[in-house]
This record gives C-alpha cells, structure tokens and sequence, in this order.
C-alpha cells in the first residue's frame, strides 16, 4: 500500500468514526434507542433499535459516494479530446468503476435498512422476520418498503451498468439514475406526515438532492488529492462552484424543513427534536466555513501546485459530513413535537383546513405558498436574468418581447399555483381544471415565445478544454440527442399533448395523483412539460431537430385544438363523478355537488382553447412574415453580392438558373450546326429550317427575359 493509498484509508476511517460517533450520542440524546414497553404492542428488540439507524447511516454515506463517484466520472474531470467526440480519461473511468463497487454496498445497506425497518413497525426480532413471511408480505404494504425496494433495484442497476460504462452520455444517465434512487426513502418519512406536508415534502427532496452530491463530491475530490492524480485543480473549481449552489439549496430547504415540523421557535431549545435541529443548524454553518476557506485559500494554493493543504482541509471537512449525515439519520430516528391541535382530516389530506366559500376576491387573495413552483419560478427568472445580463455585458443585445414573455409565462404559474387558485384547486374540480388549462394551454405559449434555449446557447461559455463537455456542450448534445428527436416529432408531441389527458382523467391515475403531494407535483408539471413540448414544434422560436412549415404548422393547430372540446364535452356529459373518493373526502360544506362542479370544470375545459388558439394565431402570423422578410432580404443580399461579382453565377442562384437556361440553348444549336453539318444528310426542308431557328430564338428570348426580370429582382428598392 503506497502512501497516497495510506492516507486516503486513514481518512475514510476518521469520517466513518465520527458519523458513528455523533449517530450514537443523537440517538442516546434523542431517545429512539431507550426501550418503550407498551402494553399490547411487540419490541423488535436492541437489534432492530440500533440496527435500523446504523444500516440507515451507511445507506445515506454509500448513496453519497455513488453520486460523487458518477460526478466525477461523468462532470468533475475534463473529457479526453483526440479524433471524434470527447472521451472519458482513465480516472473518470476508474472513477465509475468504484462507483460500481459503491453501488453495491449501497444496495446491500438498502435491503438491511428493509430488513429492520420491517421489524420495527411489526415489532418483531429481526430474526422472525428474516424466518417467516412478513417481510415478502409487508414490502408491498408499507411505503417505507416500498421505497426501500427501489432503491435496492436501481442501486443494483447502477453497479451493474457502471462496470462497462465507458462513454459521458452513459455516465451521465447512470447519475440521473442514482439521484433519482436518492428520493424515495426521505420522502416517506415524517415528511410525508408533517402538518404542512406539500412544504415539508419538496424540502426534504431538494434538501437530499443537494446534499449527496455536495458530500460525495467532496469525498471524491479529497481522495483525488489524497491519491495524487492529474487535474485536482480543475476538478476542485468545478466542485467549488456546484458545491456553493448546493450549499444554498441546503440551507433554504432546511430551513424550510425545521418551520414546518417546529413552527414555534422556542422548541428548537425545549424538545429532543429541536435540539438535535439546532446541532444541525450549528453542523450547517460549520461547513459554510470550509468553502468559505477553500475558496479564499485553498483553492488558489491548487493554481500554485501545492495540493496538500487542500487535501488536508478536504479531509477534515469530509469527517464533518459524516458526522453531520449521522446527525441528520439520528433526527429522522427522533419524533417531532406533536402538533398543539387536533389535525381535522381535511387538514391530514391537504395539508391545511377547507378555506371559506369561494368567490373572485378570495381567489386573488388567500395565497397558498407552493414551496415546489415558487422555487420553480424562482430558479428559472433568475437564470434568464442572469444571461441576459452575460449578454448585455458583453455588447449583444436581446429582444426585450421575449424577456417579456418569459417574465410573463412565469407570472402565470404563480398566480395558478400560489394564489387562491392553487388553494382552492384540491377542493374544487372546476378550479383544478381552471389551473390545468393554463399551465397546459397558456403558460408554456408564453415560455416558448421567450427562447430559452437561444439564450443559453448565446449566453454559455464553451468549455475550457478543447473536447470537454461544459453546460453548452451538454445543451447541444441533448438538443441533437435520439430522445430529443423522437419526442419532438411532430406526431409524438401532439399524442402527448392530447391522450395525457385523457389518459390521467379517465383512469385511476387522477386520484392517485390528487392524494399524493408527489403525485400531485408530477401531474402538474406533466401539464407543464406536455404544453411546452407541444407549442415548442408549434411555435419553433428555439432550435429544434424538425421544423414544420407554417402551413403545416397551422394545419397541425386546428387539427390538435378540437380535442380538449371534446374532452370539455365528456366532462360535461359525466353520470358519475372523477376521483369520487378524494371529492367526498374534501367537499367543502358550501360547495355544490361533486358531479355538478366537475361539470362545470368540463365547460371550462370546453370554453378556454379558443384563447390559446387566438394567441397562436397571431403569433403565427408574425413569424410567418418576418420569415418572409428574412428570405427576401437574404435574397436581396445574394443578388447584391452577385452584382458586385460582376454577375458571376455562382454568387447567385437566379443568375444561375439563368446562365443555366443560356447553356442549354446554346447546346441545341450546337447540336443542330452539327447534325446540318454531316455528309450525305439530306437538307431540311425550308419550312423545317425556319420552325428550328423560332424555336431557338423563342429559347433564347425566354433566356434573356428571365436574366431580365432577375435584374430587376436584385435592383436596389
């Protein structure tokens, strides 16, 4: 064992013992190990109280080191650049090939967090559970099993195909695959019970989304230190900059997290819970000093090639992480503080109580904060800013209609989501409807008209490295990607666009949905996505892999539009009820009949296409003729450009379809003088003679009153 191999074993075994450490005395401060006899109810036993948090520990370390692994691999080290595409470098591939092994003990933690989390809520020893059947039986029941078994399966996966991955596509689908393995366990946990449950649910995975890559690719980049490899100063900037964002995201979600499980201040200081939310807290800002620390020392010592002091930070920092992720496994262990009142049903499905009786000032009024859209909102207002603000700096200019129309699309889905709207859309179908349509039919018109992914080809960098792939390069790539191909096809787009919905209403998934705040998040964005696909092939401000003419474009328009009038027109004609359930469940005692409101969502479903269909018309017919402004003028240019050639052919296309046609004529009478010209061929009648020489000249003439008219063509209005 070489001494950079030493040092990184020595490492790891600190962080592991301080996530060890700070675990154990967060479960013996929190009480989630102390022994409750209940009576009527089993103990699972010392085994299952100890083994749970532990096997839980190592499942959220391991998780971590398989996405810093695949980061680095796929994002973190440059590509290797020679003839073709980039390739991946011999230490990114080392890197998905530990990622494999890392994979593997994150499955294998997962299925022994399965095992105990089995025994715990039946309250059984571990070992009757592992004998009997309960746990095939109670897998499928208990979400908690259930998301346990899809981590276990696309864990698997991941370390399977991570041992023959070789190209930064795949990596970089094999890490989409592990974030997207990171969710399910932190979202069925006391998160999904919170009072505000829609809040506490989308903080908990924006918080776990950012922290495992923050943690695993700081690991990975403290063992390339340690290890001594090539590129540690571009790796360390890459991670710095992702790892101030992740920093950022952490802390917002956390904060989010602890107000909705701690609505009251002083129980950070009077509860288990809180304490351990402070330590946290206090973790938090520990680690704010380390990347306040690299960023201002360390990383300019890496530019004058003295590695170890960032190595050495590095390694302290990652035992603060470990220590820090064995805190957080502690405070999941440990129940939050009872709420003071009684939770009403309504207020266990919603996530608040039925507000009043609707009318226009309440639905303008009585905001409801979406933590999911307004970080949505958020994100994407301040990203467009942020490059039309690159591109100012820089002297090119942006069209200040589409910045508006962006701004405008985005207003639109706050208003539907966080206004009174958005409140009253899990009570009322009509205004679920109202809220579909818009996000649907309205918002994407506006968010396509605002181009996007023009801006960011405009506004990115290429990367550094020739070869290497930065945020541009990955634009282009999925832009020019099969995938992206096949969905914007015309015809697939417009499936999309239009069975989505009836699939979704008229199956069980509607209710799913509604019942599910995950369920309910994926739904809406569906509308989202589906619109903004759709008015993307429809509209084509940005590139696209197929751009349908206009008139197709309008043809396909009236031809998708009738569709959601049908589907108003089903709605309408309903004898029973959508989702009968989740209606009965949250009726509202001043409202109307649950078939009744759903009617009247149908008429609004009906009644609202022609707005869209209006605003794409005109929108339609203004690119329709500044294309054609566009073609004339560029026409305009060639013809310039020609005369300034002195008419030369190849600077024109209408001067040579003319010097086209001047060649052909001049070709028959070169083929005619011939064949006069042969021995022993008899004359031509004098009559023949003369019809040859008029359909020479008329030939002729056609020529140069075409070369006329493009003369006249090219002359200067």
């Amino acid at each position: 064992m070489n001494s950079g191999t030493a040092r990184l074993v020595r490492a790891a075994a600190i962080a592991a013992a301080a996530a060890v450490a700070v675990l154990v005395a967060g479960l013996v401060l929190g009480g989630s190990v102390t022994e409750k006899v209940i009576p009527g109810l089993g103990d699972a036993g010392v085994v299952t109280r100890w083994g749970l948090p532990v096997s839980r520990t190592a499942m959220d370390l391991a998780a971590a080191l398989t996405v810093g692994a695949l980061l680095a691999g796929s994002a973190l080290l440059p590509l290797e650049s020679g003839r073709g595409p980039g390739r991946l470098s011999a230490d990114a591939v080392g890197y998905l090939r530990a990622a494999s092994w890392l994979a593997t003990g994150w499955a294998a933690a997962a299925a022994a967090t399965l095992v105990f989390t089995v025994a715990d809520v039946l309250g059984q020893p571990v070992g009757d559970v592992l004998t009997g059947s309960e746990l095939s039986s109670y897998v499928g029941s208990l979400p908690q099993g259930t998301a346990l078994m899809l981590v276990v399966l696309l864990a698997v996966v991941v370390a399977l195909l991570a041992r023959t991955t070789t190209t930064p596509a795949a990596a970089f689908g094999l890490l989409a695959m592990a974030g997207v393995a990171l969710l399910p366990p932190p979202l069925t946990g006391h998160s999904a019970s919170a009072a505000n449950h829609s809040v506490a649910v989308t903080g908990v995975a924006l918080h776990v989304a950012a922290i495992a890559p923050w943690v695993g690719g700081l690991a990975v980049v403290g063992a390339h230190a340690l290890l001594g490899r090539d590129r540690l100063p571009v790796m360390a900037e890459r991670f710095s900059r992702m790892a101030l964002w992740c920093y950022v995201v952490v802390g917002a979600s956390g904060l989010v997290n602890v107000i909705a499980r701690l609505p009251d201040p002083t129980e950070l200081l009077t509860t288990d819970y809180g304490r351990l939310a402070l330590g946290k807290i206090v973790a938090f800002a520990v680690l704010g000093w380390f990347g306040w620390w690299h960023r201002t020392r360390t990383l300019p010592a890496l530019a004058r090639r003295e590695p170890w002091s960032f190595a050495r930070l590095a390694g302290v920092e990652a035992a603060v992480m470990a220590a820090t992720m064995g805190l957080a496994v502690a405070l999941a262990r440990t129940a939050p503080p009872a709420p003071a009142e009684e939770e009403s049903p309504v207020k266990a499905l919603v996530g608040y109580d039925t507000p009043p009786e609707i009318n226009p000032v309440r639905l303008l009024t009585l905001w409801q904060f979406d933590l999911f859209f307004a970080a949505l909102a958020a994100a994407l207002a301040g990203l467009y800013v942020a490059a039309v603000v690159r591109l100012r700096r820089r002297g090119d200019s942006w069209p200040a209609a589409r910045t508006a129309s962006w701004f405008i699309g985005l207003l639109s889905i706050v208003i539907v989501t966080e206004s009174g709207i958005g409140k009253y859309a899990p009570f009322l179908f009509s205004v679920h409807m109202a809220q579909h349509m818009v996000l649907n039919m309205l918002t994407p018109i506006f968010l396509v008209l605002g181009a996007p992914v023009t801006l960011a080809l405009r506004a990115l960098k290429p990367a550094r490295v020739r070869g290497d792939r930065g945020p541009r390069e990955w634009l282009t790539v999925a832009l020019h990607s099969r995938l992206t191909g096949f969905i914007a096809h015309p015809a697939v787009a417009t499936i999309i666009f239009v069975a989505g919905t009836f699939v979704l209403y008229f199956t069980s998934l509607f209710e799913s949905a509604m019942r599910n705040h995950l369920g309910h998040i994926a739904m809406t964005a569906h509308f989202l996505l589906a619109g903004s696909l759709f008015f993307w092939v429809l509209l084509g401000v940005d590139p696209a892999p197929r751009k349908l003419p206009y008139p197709g474009r309008l043809l396909l328009l009236f031809v998708t539009m009738p569709f959601h009038a049908f589907f108003g027109i089903a709605l309408m004609n309903l004898s029973q009820p959508l989702a009968r359930g989740w209606y009965n469940a949250v009726h509202p005692p001043w409202g109307t009949t649950v078939l009744h409101d759903q009617h009247t969502g149908g008429a609004i479903a009906w009644g609202f296409g022609e707005i869209p269909t209006f605003i794409v018309l005109i929108a339609l017919a203004f690119q329709w003729y500044f294309d054609d402004t566009r073609q004339a003028r560029r026409m305009d240019r060639k013809a310039d450009r020609a005369a300034e050639a002195g008419g030369d052919p190849a600077q024109d296309e209408l001067a040579a379809y003319n010097a086209r046609l001047a060649k052909l004529a001049e070709r028959d009478r070169a083929a005619k003088a011939a064949k006069a010209a042969k021995p022993g061929k008899a004359a031509k009648p004098e009559k023949a003679e003369k019809a040859d020489e008029t359909a020479g000249a008329e030939k002729a003439a056609d020529a140069g009153k075409v070369a006329d008219v493009g003369k006249a063509d090219t002359t200067p209005s």
